[in-house]
């Protein structure tokens, strides 16, 4: 828990939410602040439940230290938890797989936009929605662009999909029931995601059965599509035309009391505890 990226506070809630779920589950837990880009791994663990958010946690760098140790851990490997961090190959891997995703363009500091309004600007490699904006006019560009690249030397712009903000988490090879979200103004950023009590939550989403069936389809697609294993969480837009475009997959999702792989796994009739349990269980090297 805890970790070097921006997300070190989140992680740090998700730490302590999962070190009480596992405790409760009867396991003997230690919890391990990770401060920098290395860990050490206390004497007799048998098994590491990763909850570091971000850049080192999520990148595959912390399951590649894992893997020379020798020490099972929870999640995807090193390859998939790149790919899934990394929105440029998540993209890529999209297209291969025939699955949706909003037209998009890669741009550099400098580099010229091709898209028209309204966009979303997005660091390559950032989570919990850092750096991200929407942006509906040609005068909010500038700082939006500025923004997004001081979190990466690579931005994603896409195109803003109006409509329906869904998720769908997914935990072995199960697609758990989909949460909307309805977040103030209808964005869900880093604040949104974050303040108890800014959104609300779905759970079940109100949805045909057609809609639900597509979004889970589409989700476990995406968990397969990117090698993943273990748990993950797959984002999308619903347009108001009932199109369907996959976001994001998020490899290590949130793990505290505003989280959403957490609420759905409530709906599917697993406890918190039980959902730590089923993860750990899961726990293994490349």
């Amino acid at each position: 828990m805890g970790g070097p990226s921006a997300e070190r506070d989140v992680s740090l809630r998700s730490g302590a939410a999962v070190a009480k779920g596992l405790r409760e589950a009867g396991y003997g837990v230690t919890e391990v602040d990770v401060k920098g880009y290395d860990l050490e791994i206390p004497a007799g663990v048998e098994a590491v439940f990763v909850a570091l958010h971000g850049e080192f946690g999520e990148d595959g760098r912390v399951q590649a230290i894992l893997n020379r140790k020798g020490v099972p851990y929870t999640g995807s490997g090193t390859e998939a938890s790149r790919a899934s961090f990394d929105k440029v190959i998540s993209k890529e891997r999209c297209a291969k797989a025939g699955i949706p995703t909003p037209e998009y363009e890669i741009l550099r500091k400098g580099g010229k936009r091709s898209l028209s309004f309204p966009l979303v600007i997005k660091p390559a490699c950032q989570g919990s929605s850092i750096g991200v904006h929407k942006v509906l006019a040609e005068s909010d560009w500038d700082a939006a662009a500025k923004d997004a690249l001081t979190y990466d030397e690579r931005v994603i712009v896409e195109r803003y999909i109006p409509g329906r903000e869904l998720t769908v988490s997914v935990v072995g090879d199960e697609a758990l029931p989909v949460v909307e979200i309805v977040a103030p103004e209808g964005w869900y950023d880093t604040k949104a995601k974050y303040t108890a009590g800014a959104c609300q939550y779905r759970v079940p989403a109100p949805l045909d059965e057609g809609v639900r069936r597509r979004c889970q389809d589409l989700a476990v697609r995406m968990f397969k599509a990117l090698g993943c294993r273990g748990f993950g969480r797959v984002d999308f837009r619903l347009s108001p035309a009932r199109d369907l475009f996959v976001l994001e997959l998020n490899n290590i999702p949130g793990f505290t009391e505003t989280s959403l792989l957490p609420k759905a796994a409530a709906q599917a009739g697993m406890t918190f505890s039980a959902l730590c349990d089923r993860i750990m269980g899961m726990a293994r090297t490349d």
